[in-house]
């Protein structure tokens, strides 16, 4: 699934054999070495490769060498090739990352720069990076992180920077704080004693003085130039007359020279210049593909080496090699008028280069040249890619480039690009556009020949909506579109199932069957390790961790969110946000604060670079509770305000339950909690309800609550929940004075919870639950583990008293209990049912009914049903 690295760009390009060397430019380098930045920015043909490249060479210092290209302008791709070339020089841990690059989220370049330079600060030997032609830089995402990397530069690294043109860079700055050291063109001409040395001594040209001084006069200077005349001049008898009239400015300069060199070359020769002008880098293999000829490229390009025919080597072995720029722009204006009759123009020129490229497993650069060549259906297939999108393999931009230049009726035509386009915003979370991209696809589908290929791009369609109903955890719409997904998916598009199977456990989990959850989750792993589709394996095995961790498995979660962080790499991808927050909770819950407080900063910082979604605001909301069980009521407070403040933008309402439960714990520690319950709305967290009733002392409503709710988890297998209301049954029990059911409910609660080292949930239940353990250890309950949170409990600074001392209760408690059969004929008085109906239901004597009415009225202290309900309400029984 990773991105094939072009290694050539890596390579320093060789010194050339008797170059002419530039001692004083030299200097300048080597001065450079003790600033930021060495700036190389001169117009093409000045030699800026060649002086490095021979600076290099004599000075043996460690080089990390990147050449640039367009295609750099991926970030994926920038930062891909830099890491390489980096780790040849020093050593950097990437333990993996750019196998997992984030498919739904933007990339984060700066914090992976942060990871880098926090690397590079630990070596010991200094090193040089070159950035070659980074002119063809146009991405302000990829120089904000290279001005990132200037400012916060280790000493260990010195950078040079080689450009045609300005750089987007602080180089202003850098300048005044004589941080930068410049060579502009106006430095890198040549002078008349370099221009002697070059025609004498590199091109074995026995030139006059006055001859050299008047080329170098025309030239001013200017490298490439000076090149072209020698290479012209390598054809005539009487150089003097050649000189004599080379007249003009650098423009009409180059389009004669030009103009002489090709017309020098055999004709075979010519031809191979002008149909390998189309590559940015080729070799013998591919130049014999576009000449379609046997074995002739590799002499030709032997040739054009020795005659110095603007020829550039790219590595030591002289397998890849490219063109000087000028000469390549020459060579594809020459393209459009010269092998029209053979059919040999540039976009056939094009097919066969994406032909081989293809055939060499280099599928990027095969849908560049598919692109160029205009061929929408070779893109198109290309795209799909075997097995495995483009898109999916780092190509995203890419994709997106091209689509988003063709016409709506070429998208009609191809309805699979219209879902090409909407996969590819969603990989580079471009939200806005993506369900009209998928509506003009349906649309497009509509007009045309149903065909068996149509079922599976339905499939992906649903599987796309599926996704983004994640995005919103809207779980109809999940559940709804990933079913028909899995429907409609061809048995083999095996990275979309995968992601739907993953989308599916989404759905599951927040519809609350945890085991079909589980079992999703567990199939998307697999089958994502399969085909190498490490992201499903990390989102999936996320959703796995957070099963676990409900299912009170924290040892088990806690393996999972490890695993995760590993496929997440070093510096992690932002989406490891979550396994910090897991890993986080999971400390929490066995009291490691300190260890709680690391993870949830690391989850904060990366939860930062995430758009569209609410990991912020969970990791501030389990924050604020880490705030609060430190004591730091201020802190706490502030933090929930600003989730507050944040919820409103997004429609996540999955937290409004904790945030109460926190409010409520912050009224308690400021001694209003009267107050903020009068206050406070809690319909439909029944389990905040049964809390507050054990703070008023009202513990018989709150175990009428508490027992249906127990029984509902117990149905669910919500362990964790089941664990937080068998306590909060032990606290009601006590709150009524029932000892003996205090300590039963309690003991079942430890027997749950020894095994994973549970603590903060008892320890959270303060005073409290310190006189229960207490008791507990009295009676020799779980006598280890009682002891283990009574060591825990005794080394709190302070446990908050729940009891009701200073807490006016809103409703005088019942003065005697319902009994269960009366629980359940209330509850169908309060659905609507009539006597006769209850009697039916329940298979009761009329009479018998009217009896349980006359006791339950009684208990409740009311004469009618409706009195009943709202007593009933106000007590919180139903």
């Amino acid at each position: 699934m990773s991105l094939t690295l072009l290694t050539t760009k890596l390579h320093i390009p060789p010194a050339r054999p008797n170059a002419v060397l530039r001692s004083h430019l030299f200097r300048r380098l080597n001065e450079g070495q003790y600033r930021k930045l060495t700036l190389i920015s001169a117009p093409a043909g000045y030699g800026k490769t060649t002086l490095a490249s021979e600076w290099l060479a004599q000075s043996k210092r460690l080089t990390a060498w990147l050449s640039l290209d367009e295609g750099d302008n991926d970030p994926i791709r920038f930062l891909l090739h830099l890491i390489e070339a980096i780790k040849r020089v020093v050593k950097v841990s990437d333990h993996g990352i750019w196998e997992a690059l984030p498919p739904q989220q933007p990339l984060p370049m700066t914090y992976i720069l942060t990871a880098l330079i926090n690397e590079l600060a630990l070596t010991t030997d200094p090193f040089i990076l070159v950035l070659d032609d980074y002119h063809v830089i146009e991405s302000q995402s990829i120089h904000n992180t290279l001005s990132f990397l200037i400012d916060h530069q280790p000493l260990q690294l010195r950078l040079i920077i080689m450009t045609r043109g300005e750089p987007t860079l602080p180089i202003a700055r850098l300048r005044a704080k004589n941080e930068l050291m410049e060579l502009r063109g106006r430095d890198l001409r040549f002078t008349r004693s370099e221009s002697t040395l070059f025609f004498h001594q590199t091109m074995g040209l026995q030139l006059s003085s006055a001859e050299v001084s008047s080329l170098e006069a025309r030239t001013e200077g200017w490298i490439a130039g000076l090149q072209l005349a020698a290479v012209s001049m390598q054809g005539y008898s009487d150089p003097a007359q050649f000189i004599s009239s080379f007249t003009g400015s650098h423009r009409f300069v180059l389009d004669y020279l030009m103009e002489e060199v090709l017309k020098q070359q055999p004709d075979k020769v010519q031809t191979f210049l002008v149909q390998t002008s189309i590559l940015e880098r080729f070799c013998a293999p591919l130049c014999d593909a576009m000449l379609q000829s046997d074995g002739e490229g590799h002499d030709i390009l032997a040739h054009l080496e020795r005659s110095n025919l603007f020829i550039v080597p790219l590595d030591n072995e002289r397998q890849w090699y490219r063109y000087h720029h000028l000469f390549t722009d020459m060579l594809r204006q020459r393209l459009d008028h010269v092998n029209k009759d053979t059919g040999d123009d540039r976009e056939a020129l094009h097919r066969r280069a994406s032909h081989w490229f293809e055939e060499n497993g280099l599928e990027i650069e095969a849908f560049q040249h598919a692109a160029a060549a205009q061929d929408v259906d070779r893109a198109a297939a290309l795209i799909e890619g075997q097995g495995m999108p483009l898109h999916f393999r780092g190509a995203a931009k890419t994709v997106l480039d091209w689509l988003q230049r063709q016409e709506e009726s070429t998208l009609d035509e191809r309805p699979s690009l219209w879902v090409s386009y909407a996969s590819a915003l969603l990989m580079l979370s471009q939200l806005d556009g993506i369900e009209q991209k998928l509506s003009a696809a349906e649309a497009a589908m509509s007009h045309i020949e149903p065909r068996e290929a149509d079922r599976d791009l339905i499939g992906h369609i649903a599987s796309i909506r599926a996704t983004l109903g994640v995005i919103r955890h809207d779980a109809d719409t999940i559940m709804t579109q990933s079913r028909i997904a899995l429907e409609h998916l061809h048995p083999l598009n095996l990275p979309v199932r995968a992601a739907t199977t993953w989308t599916l456990g989404v759905a599951c989990q927040l519809q609350g069957d945890r085991a079909a959850a589980r079992r999703a989750y567990s199939e998307a792993i697999s089958i994502s390790q399969s085909i190498g589709h490490h992201m499903i394996t990390l989102m999936a095995s996320l959703g796995l961790g957070e099963i676990q961790a409900s299912d009170n498995q924290l040892s088990q979660a806690a393996q999972t969110y490890q695993q995760v962080l590993q496929l997440a790499g070093e510096p992690p991808l932002p989406v490891a946000c979550d396994a910090y927050l897991g890993m986080a909770r999971i400390a929490y819950e066995r009291n490691d604060l300190d260890a709680a407080e690391q993870h949830i900063q690391r989850s904060m910082r990366l939860a930062k670079q995430i758009d569209n979604t609410d990991r912020l605001v969970d990791s501030e909301c389990f924050a604020a509770k880490l705030k609060l069980a430190r004591h730091d009521v201020t802190a706490a407070e502030a933090l929930l305000t600003k989730v507050r403040h944040e919820m409103p933008a997004h429609p996540y309402n999955r937290l409004q339950g904790e945030l109460i439960h926190q409010e409520l714990m912050i009224a308690l520690h400021r001694d209003n909690f009267g107050e903020m319950v009068t206050h406070m709305v809690t319909s439909g967290y029944p389990m905040l309800q049964a809390r507050i009733h054990i703070i008023q002392g009202n513990g018989r409503a709150a175990i009428a609550m508490l027992g249906t709710l127990h029984d509902q988890a117990r149905a669910k297998q919500w362990k964790n929940v089941e664990l937080k209301l068998l306590i909060l049954q032990a606290l009601a029990f006590q709150a009524l004075g029932n000892m003996e059911r205090a300590l039963q409910r309690l003991n079942e609660a430890l027997v749950k919870a020894k095994t994973e080292g549970f603590v903060r949930l008892f320890v959270e239940e303060g005073k409290s639950m310190l006189d229960l353990l207490t008791a507990a250890a009295a009676r020799r309950m779980q006598p280890e583990y009682t002891e283990f949170l009574l060591t825990h409990m005794q080394h709190e600074q302070k446990l908050l008293d729940f009891a009701a001392q200073g807490v006016t209760n809103r409703i005088a408690p019942l003065v005697e209990s319902l009994s269960e059969r009366e629980l359940e004929i209330l509850n169908l008085i309060a659905q609507g049912c009539s006597n006769q109906e209850i009697s039916e239901r329940l298979f009761l004597a009329l009479s018998t009914v009217k009896g349980y009415n006359r006791n339950i009225f009684d208990k409740l202290q009311v004469k009618r049903r409706t009195e009943a309900i709202a007593r009933a309400r106000e007590l919180g029984i139903i």
